[in-house]
């Protein structure tokens, strides 16, 4: 309670504030009685002082010094029973805790200290019964409220009326996890606010949005098993408040339970959905028909074009432990999780091998990728980048013209991610692209492609080197215009039968025939790994 408050009691009539009117607000949640000269040492924070001075009616400079302590200690204020050891309190006192706006009070002479000692304390102690007594009543009402199938909103809605302030709950982004009525802008400064400063704290704390309203808010941590969430009170809540601070803290105990409960079920959800996916990107599905049924369960339909989006984050400092990454991993997925839910069009949502799957219901028919989809990927690399430190990379898939065809759509996107990540790219949405024949060849390790290409052509660097020039430029030919042996004579400048002449001799040397669609396949292959050895500047022959 406050000390405006006690000395409102009879046994203070005729008190004189000396000092401090400023502070007659502060707390008080004790008072003690001393005559001794070391009670400073055993003095707390919101503690009411009273004495008669005795140690101190020839020793000015003790009285400076206590009070001094006092106003370090955080007491709520000293007073001092008058014409008995001291005539009056000294003018240096007055000054000195007037200068400190501490409270120093001259009690009257015709009360004595054990009465204002005890009928304080039992003031004080009815109203921290009555508190306690309404604390009970208010959290058996909010359990009430949730063992009836009521909801957080629900509580909430209880909570404002009891304290006439709106309330709203957020998570640990400060975004509303319930409905509210208040421009989301205020949150959005929340959220700058967080990420700028980092100023939040693990007890209560209030202060204002410089916005053209002006708005005062008084949050409140919500403990979980997770982060932090926050209990947010549109206006101030004073510590001293405590009627109002045991209401809401009853409020926060039910609200934390209800999280625990509904994140249980949330994460059975999230395990069910997850099963679901990775059994269908994996084939376990034996039939379309137990497919398309599971789908419909999880709000996938068939007859329905999708893009699917596979994420993963890339370590910007690699000392990172591997509870601080488990961790991350999850937040982060809440943080995607919290997007996607204010996002104005339906997004599945999965995770496969600690990579976030997206997988976007499609309606309109364009060629080109919906834009919004880029938009959100982009958000989505923002947050991520700026909470977290950490650089998320997405790698886009193309469209899958119904359900079935999702799992091609997802070894599209996990693949175009991974090449992604091979290029050394750092925040990347990369959009699948079908390889070309070249860039197959690079992916394949270069020592590999050599050999290849020398166990392919090796009878023709065997011996001799007369004509096998001219005999593997011929094949070469023959083979880029799909083994028409007119439109080879034709572009080598020589006749048929020569062409013929000089095939039947490349067979003689690779002991296969060039009708077998295998070898002119093999071929082929090898006169392209012979471009792109000679394209790096490297010798072939061996």
């Amino acid at each position: 309670m406050k000390l405006s408050e006690l000395l409102d009691l009879s046994v203070f009539k005729g008190t004189i504030i000396r000092a401090g009117e400023k502070n007659i607000d502060y707390e008080v949640n004790t008072v003690n009685m001393m005559d001794a000269p070391d009670i400073i040492h055993f003095l707390k924070k919101d503690e009411l002082l009273i004495t008669t001075a005795f140690h101190f009616k020839d020793d000015l400079h003790s009285l400076i010094t206590l009070i001094e302590e006092m106003k370090k200690k955080g007491c709520s204020g000293l007073g001092i029973k008058t014409k008995r050891f001291l005539q009056e309190i000294p003018l240096q006192a007055i000054e000195l805790a007037q200068q400190l706006n501490f409270p120093l009070l001259e009690l009257p002479m015709h009360t004595s200290l054990g009465d204002i000692v005890h009928k304080s304390l039992n003031y004080i102690l009815d109203i921290r019964t009555t508190e306690l007594r309404n604390a009970m009543m208010t959290h058996q009402q909010f359990t009430n409220q949730i063992m009836n199938g009521q909801n957080v909103h629900k509580i909430l809605q209880s909570l404002s009326s009891l304290i006439h302030f709106q309330v709203v709950l957020l998570n640990h982004h400060l975004q509303p996890i319930t409905n509210s009525s208040h421009d989301y802008s205020i949150y959005e400064k929340l959220e700058t606010i967080l990420v700028e400063n980092d100023i939040f704290q693990q007890t209560p704390f209030t202060f204002s949005l410089l916005s053209p309203d002006k708005i005062t808010l008084t949050l409140f941590p919500v403990h979980t098993h997770k982060q932090y969430s926050y209990l947010c009170v549109f206006g101030e809540i004073h510590p001293t408040d405590r009627s109002t601070v045991l209401t809401i803290e009853q409020a926060i105990n039910v609200i934390a339970f209800e999280l625990m409960k509904e994140n249980a079920l949330k994460q059975n959800e999230r395990r069910l959905h997850n099963e679901f996916f990775n059994n269908f990107i994996n084939g376990s599905f034996t039939t379309s028909q137990e497919i398309l049924s599971r789908g419909k369960e999880f709000g996938l339909e068939n007859e329905q074009r999708y893009v699917c989006a596979v994420g993963k984050t890339i370590e910007r400092h690699k000392e990172t432990s591997f509870s601080q990454h488990r961790q991350d991993y999850e937040l982060i997925y809440d943080t995607i999780e919290a997007e996607l839910q204010r996002f104005s069009q339906t997004v599945h949502f999965f995770t496969v091998n600690r990579a976030y799957v997206l997988l976007f219901p499609l309606k309109s028919k364009q060629v080109q990728m919906d834009q919004f989809i880029l938009d959100l990927l982009r958000k989505l690399q923002v947050k991520v980048s700026s909470r977290f430190k950490k650089d998320l990379c997405f790698g886009l898939s193309n469209y899958a013209q119904q359900l079935l065809h999702v799992p091609i759509s997802y070894k599209e996107a996990n693949d175009t991610l991974y090449y992604g990540q091979l290029s050394g790219q750092e925040g990347f949405i990369e959009t699948y692209q079908p390889k070309e024949v070249p860039e197959i060849l690079r992916m394949v390790p270069y020592e590999q492609l050599k050999k290849f290409y020398s166990d392919t052509f090796q009878p023709f660097f065997d011996g001799a080197k007369k004509d096998h020039d001219v005999l593997l430029h011929t094949l070469s030919v023959y083979l880029e215009t799909h083994c028409q042996l007119s439109e080879t004579a034709k572009r080598l400048y020589v006749h048929r039968n020569t062409v013929i002449y000089r095939l039947e001799k490349c067979e003689d040397l690779i002991g296969r025939s060039l009708k077998e669609p295998d070898e002119t396949l093999r071929l082929r292959l090898a006169f392209r790994i012979k471009a792109l050895i000679q394209g790096q500047g490297e010798s072939i022959h061996v």
